[in-house]
């Protein structure tokens, strides 16, 4: 599917860190539990740092670098699944990446939301097969079980049916959350996205806030080589004190025709139990 697919073994384990926000024990016990039966041959395991709380963090700085690091440079690791969004991933992942070794090269990562500067970061540096798509916080989600099942579906099978279908062969493709690809923007988290649709989502935020945003990240992609920009799933956005005037469809098209970059459309990914598997980089049936 995506270029530089890895032949994962039967046997596959997944390492899980949160470079974010803190996760539960309960949730990992309910993933665990899916997992085992919905997809034995998974090894799931939860470093404990994800349990750690630090203020607003899943441990400080270092320890969730260090956690990652271990993961990722872990030859008996095969993936790594990002537990949950939230924020966190910026402060820790210019370091945490200077220090992977060649181990790192050949896993998967997988994750969306705030995860995404990870995402960037790795794919600016070479390093792994990156996706965005559902990561175990989905668990909470009302009937997110699928979400999660769809995400062992691409770790463990690199199953076809779990990507996003609008999905183009012989494309390169990367997917972020919004704020979180504008503020990645100017700095060494940022990947080179030339010849790429890039899909964008966004969640629990505010229309002019969006609007911010796109203009943000349009202008800076503008004479970049970008193919396109698709609009993913757009939820959960507050009523201002009066009403913005526009979709989020619409500011979207608006800044792209602005900035010379094509509108390609909807695209079946956001924070939701709908989200799809995006691998980053080129699509080969």
């Amino acid at each position: 599917m995506a270029q530089g697919t890895n032949s994962i073994s039967p046997h596959v384990r997944i390492g899980i860190c949160a470079p974010s926000t803190p996760f539960t024990r309960d949730a990992a016990a309910r993933v665990t539990a899916l997992a085992a039966e919905s997809h034995p041959q998974a090894e799931l395991i939860f470093d404990e740092q994800c349990f750690f709380v630090e203020g607003h963090f899943a441990g400080n700085d270092r320890q969730r670098s260090d956690s990652f690091v271990a993961l990722a440079n872990d030859p008996s690791i095969d993936a790594i699944w990002f537990a949950r969004g939230g924020y966190g991933a910026a402060r820790m992942a210019e370091a945490a990446i200077r220090q992977l070794d060649n181990d790192a090269k050949g896993k998967i990562f997988l994750g969306y939301s705030d995860a995404g500067n990870l995402l960037g970061a790795l794919y600016r540096a070479g390093i792994g097969n990156v996706a965005h798509g559902p990561m175990p916080s989905d668990i909470g989600r009302e009937n997110g079980e699928p979400a999660v099942r769809r995400a062992l579906d691409w770790i463990v099978d690199q199953d076809s049916g779990a990507v996003e279908p609008g999905l183009a062969n012989g494309k390169k493709h990367a997917a972020f959350n919004l704020m979180t690809l504008a503020m990645m923007t100017g700095t060494e988290l940022m990947p080179d996205l030339r010849d790429h649709i890039l899909i964008v989502e966004e969640i629990s935020e505010y229309l002019y806030a969006f609007d911010r945003a796109m203009f943000h990240l349009c202008s800076n992609l503008a004479g970049h080589g970008l193919t396109g920009i698709k609009l993913g799933n757009v939820g959960d956005i507050p009523e201002n004190d009066r009403p913005f005037g526009e979709s989020p469809d619409e500011i979207t098209r608006r800044w792209c025709e602005s900035r010379n970059i094509a509108y390609l459309g909807r695209s079946k990914i956001g924070h939701d139990i709908e989200n799809r598997i995006v691998p980053f980089g080129l699509l080969e049936s």
